[in-house]
């Protein structure tokens, strides 16, 4: 990774996407970059917006995503992920998940981590990395089903990137 990457991570509240960020933060913290990170609630309750920005590279100066300047959007619904995509850079990349992801997960719960195994495909970052992150900052109990789902993500990103689809949905 060159430069400071930018991504967007969007979904519902109780979906996650707090913790998914923090995790992306973890990861890119641990690798020795400068991460900056911001997050916005809609409502605060379940079912309301929640939107988390995540800054790393060298040198990184503000939380905040320039506008339409976002290496990637990560939706955790579809809904979000449509409010979120001007927010995309050309030539980014929009991950969301479709149904056929969500019928394998060992948990629903688990969706924001399998997204961001599907964010790790596309980031430098090593899995073992991913995953020293993971167990950090989720209970141990939940760890197997975490893991399961990061796998899972990876799996469904690169099939996507080897088939060198444009819009990847894990």
């Amino acid at each position: 990774m060159s430069g400071t990457t930018n991504v967007l991570l969007v979904g519902t509240g109780g979906q996650g996407v707090l913790k998914a960020a923090q995790i992306l933060a973890r990861t890119a913290f641990i690798c020795d970059y400068d991460v900056k990170q911001s997050e916005v609630h809609g409502m605060s309750q379940r079912g309301g917006s929640v939107e988390c920005q995540v800054r790393l590279g060298g040198g990184v100066a503000s939380p905040l995503i320039p506008s339409g300047e976002a290496d990637y959007v990560v939706a955790l619904t579809e809904d979000e992920g449509r409010r979120a995509e001007h927010h995309l850079r050309p030539g980014g990349t929009f991950l969301a998940p479709y149904a056929q992801l969500r019928r394998e997960l060992p948990s629903l719960r688990s969706l924001n981590v399998a997204m961001l195994g599907a964010l790790s495909v596309r980031l430098s970052f090593p899995a073992v990395t991913w995953r020293r992150a993971l167990r950090q900052l989720l209970p141990e109990s939940t760890h197997p089903v975490n893991l399961e789902a990061f796998a899972l993500g990876r799996q469904r990103a690169e099939l996507c990137a080897r088939r060198n689809e444009r819009t990847t949905e894990p």
